[in-house]
């Protein structure tokens, strides 16, 4: 294994964790809310959004798809040392990273079952931006609307329509974050 495999953990692994969890439950909680983590310096290209939720998320019982465009080998080796999670394909993922275009087709992912909905696949989607801005989003945690811009509408306006099945996403942009649970109405803004 790389020694830069080791770099770039929680520095202080206790507190740094548990602000993140914090910080990823307040997202998920509140739709559109932007989050601002900190601690985890993930190799490139991965954010340290996207970092800190990995090393927050998981561990050895998480199965991890890394999409092409973050699937490195400096990445896997700092997962291994970090999370210990296992690297795995796509259908068995419990988080998958990447980009939006990178995760496709997002039918690859697990959905639940109407028994276990919550055996699903969360998406973690790098962006190159996260803003407050363009689609509107309505159901529960959001007082009357708010808005993120996503990167598209249709997939998650089907995403809604399984609902109680479905994939979670969080979006991350450098040292933000924000959530979208499948149980969000996404609509087009205006």
């Amino acid at each position: 294994m790389d020694m830069t495999a080791m770099d770039g953990g929680f520095a202080d692994p206790p507190r740094e964790a548990a602000l993140a969890f914090r910080a990823a439950l307040q997202a998920m909680a509140r739709p559109g809310r932007i989050e601002q983590v900190s601690g985890a310096v993930p190799p490139a290209p991965v954010s340290r959004a996207a970092g800190a939720l990995l090393v927050t998320l998981c561990d050895p019982e998480t199965g991890i798809y890394l999409a092409p465009s973050h699937d490195t080998p400096a990445l896997r080796e700092w997962i291994t040392f970090h999370c210990a999670a296992p690297l795995v394909g796509p259908s068995h993922a419990d988080f998958a990273l990447g980009t939006w275009e990178a995760l496709q087709p997002v039918s690859a992912y697990r959905i639940g079952t109407p028994e276990y909905p919550d055996r699903s696949t969360t998406l973690i989607v790098e962006m190159d931006r996260l803003d407050p801005a363009g689609a509107s989003l309505t159901g529960p945690g959001i007082k009357a609307e708010a808005a993120l811009n996503l990167p598209d509408l249709a997939a998650f306006q089907a995403n809604r329509a399984r609902f109680p099945l479905g994939f979670d996403c969080y979006f991350t942009c450098g040292d933000r974050l924000a959530g979208l649970p499948r149980s969000t109405t996404v609509t087009e803004a205006g």
